[in-house]
């Protein structure tokens, strides 16, 4: 089943500036070849539902690896089976109406 995710992976005490891990993140979902878009507060992912878990689990293990000891994650997602919708799709069909 095919998901779109907006996901924040926040380090809790790793100090003000968090670009670093977000970076990590951004990393491991470009490993997994999952169509994203980083936007202010998170991560937009969209792919098979297994692999954008699998994308998000890892970078727990990433950012743990560079010695964060606590994480805090939001995750929002949505899922469609009456036809197939991209990420792109959602926002062209609001810019038309505008």
């Amino acid at each position: 089943m095919n998901v779109i995710v907006d996901v924040c992976v926040v380090p809790v005490n790793a100090g003000a500036s968090l670009s670093p891990y977000v970076a990590a993140c951004e990393k491991v979902i470009e490993e997994f070849n999952l169509s994203h878009t980083l936007h202010a507060n998170g991560t937009n992912v969209e792919g098979e539902w297994d692999e954008v878990f699998a994308a998000i689990k890892k970078c727990h293990e990433t950012v743990h690896a560079m010695g964060v000891t606590r994480l805090f994650t939001t995750i929002k997602l949505g899922t469609r089976l009456d036809k197939d919708q991209t990420m792109l799709d959602k926002i062209k069909s609001v810019q038309e109406k505008l």
